[in-house]
C-alpha cells in the first residue's frame, strides 16, 4: 500500500485550501470550493476564510457572492451545522445532508405542535408557511420580526417537553422560518447589521434539484477527497455527521483508494496518489472554525496536542488560528481598539514569525473598522482580548 507522509498532507493542504499565496484565487467562489464548505455558524467567519484565500481580500466581493450573485448560498447541512457552499455544490449537499435534517427537524415541531391543546397541527403549520411566504412575496426581503408582525400565526408560542424539568416555552417564529429555509424555500439575504451580523433578512428561494441521496453522497464525497484527502473514514464520518454504512458506501462508489497514513489506513480519490510540488513557505491567520482547522476528526496532521487546550473552547470549537506551512502554531485575536495580535506556541524562527507579521497586517487592512468577536470563545482568544 502506497505511504503518504504528514509532510506530503501538508504540502496538499497549502496548495489544495489556496492557503500559500502563490494559490490565491480572485473568487470567493473557488475559496469555498477549496474547501468544499465554508463554516457558517458564526457569519464573520465565512468572510474571514474566504478572504484568506484571496487575491485581493475584501468584504465586497464575499457579499457580491452572497447576495447579488447568489453564487455562495448557506445551508443547514453536516453535522447539522450552517455551511456557505457553491450553488453548483448546494444540490448536492442538500440531497446527501441537509435534506434528512430538515425532514427531522419538519417532524420535531410537528411534534411539540401535537403536544398544544389548541388544535395546532400540520395543517396549521403549512398554513403558516404560506403565509410567510406571501407576505415576502410583498415585502421581497424581510427579517424574523418583520415576517412575525405580517403573520399573526409566527407569533404563538409553544410549551416544549411539557411535564419535563427543563419545559420550556417558546415562539414558533424561529423554528417556522428555519423549516422554510432547510426545504430550500427561503434564503438568507443580507443582515441587518455589517458583515459579522447574524441577524439575517429572508427572501424567497426556489428548492434545490432532486437528486439521489447515495449519488450526492458520492460526489461530495469525492470532493472531501480531494480537498482533503488522504483521509480516514472516522475523518469523513466525522466532517459528514453520516453514518459509518452511509461513509464506506460512499468511498465504493466514488472508487476511493487505500494508502497509508501516519495513523494508519487512508483514502484517496481515484488516482490521486502522486506527490506535489512542494510550495513556497507559507503563513496563515485563520479564523475560528475555518474548515481547515475543522475538517478531520483526527488533527495530529495540523495539530500538536499540547497545544489543543488553549486553541479550542469546552464543546471542540477551535479558536483563530495562526498556521505555518500547514502546522497550527499559535493563535490570535481582535483587542477591542482593533488591534489583531497573536501569540506563538513555538518557536518557528524569523522567517516566520515576519510572514506571519505581514498576514496580521493584510488582516487588519481589509477588516478596517470592523469588530470580530467568535461566537465560541477560546482560552487564548480570551487572554489576547483581555
Amino acid at each position: 500500500m502506497l505511504r503518504i507522509s504528514d509532510e506530503e498532507r501538508r504540502i496538499r493542504l497549502g496548495r489544495r485550501q489556496l492557503l500559500a499565496p502563490s494559490l490565491r484565487t480572485d473568487s470567493s467562489v473557488a475559496a469555498a470550493d477549496a474547501v468544499v464548505a465554508l463554516h457558517a455558524t458564526d457569519a464573520a467567519t465565512v468572510f474571514l476564510s474566504a478572504c484568506a484565500r484571496l487575491t485581493e481580500p475584501s468584504v465586497e466581493a464575499v457579499e457580491q457572492a452572497l447576495y447579488e450573485d447568489v453564487a455562495l448560498v448557506r445551508l443547514l447541512s453536516m453535522r447539522h451545522t450552517l455551511f456557505a457552499v457553491s450553488a453548483e455544490l448546494a444540490p448536492y449537499v442538500d440531497a446527501s445532508t441537509a435534506r434528512a435534517i430538515a425532514v427531522k427537524e419538519r417532524k420535531t415541531l410537528v411534534g411539540h405542535l401535537a403536544e398544544e391543546a389548541n388544535g395546532l397541527d400540520e395543517q396549521w403549520l403549512a398554513e403558516a408557511e404560506e403565509a410567510v411566504l406571501a407576505a415576502l412575496a410583498t415585502r421581497d426581503s424581510a427579517t424574523g420580526s418583520q415576517l412575525s408582525a405580517d403573520v399573526p400565526a409566527l407569533q404563538t408560542k409553544i410549551t416544549v417537553f411539557p411535564g419535563k424539568k427543563y419545559e420550556t416555552v417558546q415562539g414558533v417564529a424561529t423554528r417556522v422560518i428555519r423549516l422554510l429555509a432547510a426545504d430550500g424555500r427561503i434564503r438568507r439575504d443580507r443582515p441587518r447589521g455589517s458583515w459579522t451580523s447574524s441577524q439575517f433578512r429572508w427572501t424567497a428561494s426556489e428548492p434545490w434539484p432532486a437528486l439521489s441521496a447515495a449519488e450526492a453522497r458520492a460526489e461530495l464525497a469525492r470532493r472531501w477527497l480531494l480537498s482533503y484527502g488522504p483521509a480516514t473514514q472516522a475523518d469523513l464520518k466525522w466532517w459528514t455527521g453520516w453514518t459509518l454504512g452511509d461513509v464506506r458506501k460512499a468511498l465504493a462508489a466514488v472508487a476511493a483508494e487505500e494508502v497509508q497514513l501516519d495513523e494508519g489506513t487512508g483514502y484517496v480519490a481515484p488516482g490521486d496518489t502522486a506527490p506535489e510540488p512542494a510550495v513556497e513557505p507559507w503563513a496563515a491567520l485563520l479564523p475560528a472554525l475555518d474548515p481547515s482547522a475543522m475538517a478531520w476528526a483526527g488533527r495530529g496532521l495540523h495539530l500538536a496536542a499540547d497545544h489543543r487546550a488553549v486553541l479550542f473552547d469546552r464543546t471542540g470549537n477551535i479558536g483563530p488560528t495562526v498556521w505555518w506551512n500547514g502546522e497550527i502554531i499559535g493563535g490570535w485575536a481582535q483587542r477591542p481598539d482593533g488591534e489583531i495580535v497573536w501569540r506563538l506556541l513555538t518557536d518557528p524562527g524569523r522567517e516566520a514569525t515576519a510572514a506571519i507579521a505581514a498576514e496580521a497586517s493584510r488582516l487588519s487592512d481589509w477588516v478596517g473598522e470592523a469588530r470580530i468577536t467568535p461566537r465560541f470563545r477560546t482560552p487564548l482568544e480570551r487572554e489576547l482580548t483581555a
